[in-house]
């Protein structure tokens, strides 16, 4: 039997206190063809807090995450069924633009992916150049601020305009984080964004996580219940499609009420 992971290094909150969740999730069923990949999630996702997804391969983590800022989209496929709330705004909404959604729900990737062809600064500031920003002053301003954010400015301000891919695996991840925060969001999606790298860029990655969470909502999938324990303060557990249950990380880890989650974080399956 596995150890059951650490205490989360900070408390919790309600998921329901303040002024309420950031992402109201409400019957959510999403279908590839005839697979039924979710089946009626419903989930408060807290603000200015982590949120992490746990679950074994296949069970809809990363669908689920790319639902909110409507990544399901580009797969003709996908079927949607249920509500998504963005601070009170339908995401899915006829008249809503998924590039609006977007802009406001940012997405960080296993594998990090800057663009090889433009350089550090380029990378970051690609979305307000797409955007329509054209200010030099602006931009320039714009990276740093959000390099700093990623911690990386120390690291790369006196080569910004070196190829991206001079950076290292873990540079580069957060580069693709700066990037993210770049175009200012209200919620950033990380799925499995530690994945690829080794124990001290993880770290790196964990601690820009717990700082980040002080402006921003993030939501982060994970298959690393170390990791989901340090760094989160609510955990969601899914299993074959569905969430099986919801809670404060401390709970989920050291009391669940259900035996399905007891079994997974404790490693007797998946």
């Amino acid at each position: 039997m596995a150890t059951p992971p650490p205490s989360p290094r900070h408390a919790t909150t309600d998921p329901q206190a303040a002024d309420g969740p950031a992402l109201a999730v409400r019957g959510l069923s999403i279908s590839f063809g005839k697979q039924l990949v979710l089946k009626n999630v419903t989930i408060d996702i807290a603000a200015r807090a982590v949120t992490a997804i746990i679950g074994p391969s296949g069970c809809g983590k990363s669908t689920f995450l790319r639902a909110i800022n409507r990544m399901h989209e580009l797969n003709p496929d996908a079927r949607v069924a249920g509500e998504i709330r963005l601070f009170g705004d339908d995401i899915n909404a006829r008249a809503v633009e998924p590039v609006v959604v977007r802009r406001r729900v940012g997405m960080v990737f296993q594998k990090s992916n800057p663009f090889p062809t433009m350089s550090i600064a380029e990378n970051v500031t690609v979305g307000l150049r797409l955007n329509g920003l054209r200010d030099k002053k602006a931009l320039a301003e714009r990276a740093e601020e959000s390099l700093r954010m990623a911690a990386l400015w120390d690291e790369v301000k006196d080569r910004l305009r070196a190829p991206a891919i001079s950076l290292s695996g873990g540079q580069q991840q957060r580069l693709c984080i700066a990037r993210a925060l770049a175009v200012q969001p209200e919620v950033l999606l990380m799925d499995e964004p530690a994945s690829a790298l080794d124990p001290l860029a993880t770290q790196r990655i964990e601690d820009l996580i717990l700082e980040l969470k002080r402006k921003y909502t993030i939501v982060i999938v994970t298959h690393n219940m170390q990791q989901a324990a340090r760094a989160s303060d609510f955990t969601a557990f899914f299993y074959l499609g569905e969430l099986v249950e919801f809670g404060p990380t401390m709970k989920i880890f050291t009391n669940p009420a259900q035996k399905r989650t007891e079994d997974y974080v404790t490693g007797r399956f998946g």
